[in-house]
């Protein structure tokens, strides 16, 4: 018998299952205002239709649902065969008729949504692998999600803001990305100002050789607006260097 609420009983899981739904409820709703014509318009994603974009999502929840499969089952199952199989289903799924695009999306967010409802508690440690090859435990695919409807419903770019992320998603993202540069030889401290996080630094290690470290300031939501690289040439980051100019263009993040 199927489960008719979430089995898992950790707390922490039980909270990020809410973002990830929470955020795939934005994305409908932002997704739902485009008419079938918006669909053919650019996204914010450099290169990338918005019908890119909603193959994308639609296609992202099914190859996440394999891997709670995998945990389900203890049967590999992998996101993807490969990288050229990941882009060519996008390519494709870009192709379909609207109302297919907007099925695509719906049937593969209820389809993981009822995977992560009926993985048996035990299960959640259970060890899967990325598409970037990382092994994690398949409660990490509750986070995978929801960075990727919040940022998306942003980069269908008909009126999201990061405003409209929830600070939770923020907070984990802006160290994340941080992470990803420090990795890459590219050191940043990333310092929050105004509101109720005034003041917190995400980044570089504080051991950093001084003048190794390059500090960006500004609210959370422009930050991690800056940070992930969706900022339109033209348009006003709001973050600024330590001498109160303003930051140029962020590292690369994905």
């Amino acid at each position: 018998m199927v489960a008719r609420h979430d089995l898992v009983t950790d707390e922490k899981v039980r909270g990020d299952l809410l973002t990830a739904r929470r955020g795939t409820a934005f994305f409908a709703r932002k997704l739902g205002e485009l008419s079938y014509a918006d669909m053919d318009a650019p996204s914010l994603l450099p290169g990338w239709t918005r019908r890119q974009l909603i193959a994308h999502v639609g296609y992202n929840a099914r190859a996440i649902s394999r891997l709670v499969e995998w945990a389900a089952t203890g049967v590999e199952t992998p996101m993807y065969p490969d990288m050229e199989y990941r882009n060519r289903e996008i390519e494709l799924g870009a192709t379909l008729q609207p109302i297919a695009l907007l099925n695509l999306f719906d049937h593969s967010a209820v389809h993981l949504s009822v995977e992560w409802r009926d993985l048996p508690d035990a299960k959640w440690t259970a060890e899967v692998r990325t598409a970037q090859g990382r092994m994690v435990p398949v409660s990490e695919t509750v986070w995978m999600r929801s960075r990727e409807v919040w940022l998306h419903a942003i980069d269908l770019d008909n009126g999201a803001r990061f405003t409209d992320v929830p600070t939770d998603v923020l907070r984990r993202l802006l160290p994340e990305i941080a992470r990803t540069w420090e990795t890459r030889g590219d050191a940043y401290v990333l310092t929050v100002t105004g509101g109720e996080h005034d003041g917190q630094r995400f980044g570089a290690a504080e051991d950093a050789a001084e003048g190794s470290v390059t500090e960006v300031r500004g609210s959370l939501p422009d930050l991690v607006r800056w940070a992930s690289g969706r900022v339109p040439d033209g348009q006003d980051s709001g973050v600024t260097v330590a001498d109160g100019s303003a930051a140029g263009a962020a590292p690369r993040w994905l």
